[in-house]
């Protein structure tokens, strides 16, 4: 039967990453390498000086053969460009992007106010639909949207109070990528 261990052990206390939440001895498998380097620098530096030192470098490539030691600097920097390029194109599709605020008449003075295009701005669509019932005082909700993606349904005609809150409450959203609709039901024909 095994022993119980003893009082003097105690359970490991693991660091992660600010970056890539990986533990740092594992940051070199992500793609971000310089930036999770940057941020134990900062963080940890006793660590950074044990994993990131010259004489820890210079040990981990000598045990590599010439072939691997070039293979793995081709490696870090195709990873490193892949990231870059991807950081990139996230800040591209940010920039172009939209946020539509429509605000859709129902019946007589009735009227919904519908949110789409905040996924792309990195937010969380259903933290953000509560925060709108809360501060509204008002039902929100997440539905999907038939050409792909989820809009917010925010009851009441609130379009401009959305677009003062989105903006006060989420620096993240330039106001230039903001955008007021106003939908009008067609009437039937009589």
């Amino acid at each position: 039967m095994a022993e119980a261990s003893s009082s003097s052990e105690f359970p490991k206390k693991v660091i992660y990453c600010g970056v890539c939440s990986l533990p740092p001895e594992y940051c070199e498998f992500g793609g971000t390498v310089k930036k999770c380097e940057e941020w134990l620098e900062q963080h940890h530096p006793d660590m950074h000086a044990k994993l990131y030192s010259q004489e820890a470098i210079e040990q981990n490539m000598s045990s590599l053969s010439l072939e691997a030691q070039k293979r793995a600097e081709k490696d870090a920097q195709k990873k490193a460009a892949k990231a870059a390029s991807a950081e990139a194109k996230a800040q591209e599709q940010r920039a172009t992007s939209k946020i539509l605020i429509k605000r859709i008449e129902r019946n007589k003075r009735k009227y919904v106010t519908a949110v789409q295009g905040l996924e792309a701005f990195g937010l969380d669509i259903k933290k953000v639909a509560k925060d709108f019932g809360k501060k509204f005082a008002t039902g929100s909700s997440v539905t999907k949207v038939p050409g792909g993606g989820e809009e917010i349904t925010v009851q009441g005609d609130l379009s401009d109070d959305i677009f003062d809150f989105l903006l006060d409450n989420y620096k993240d959203v330039p106001e230039d990528n903001v955008e007021l609709i106003e939908d009008k039901k067609k009437k039937a024909a009589g």
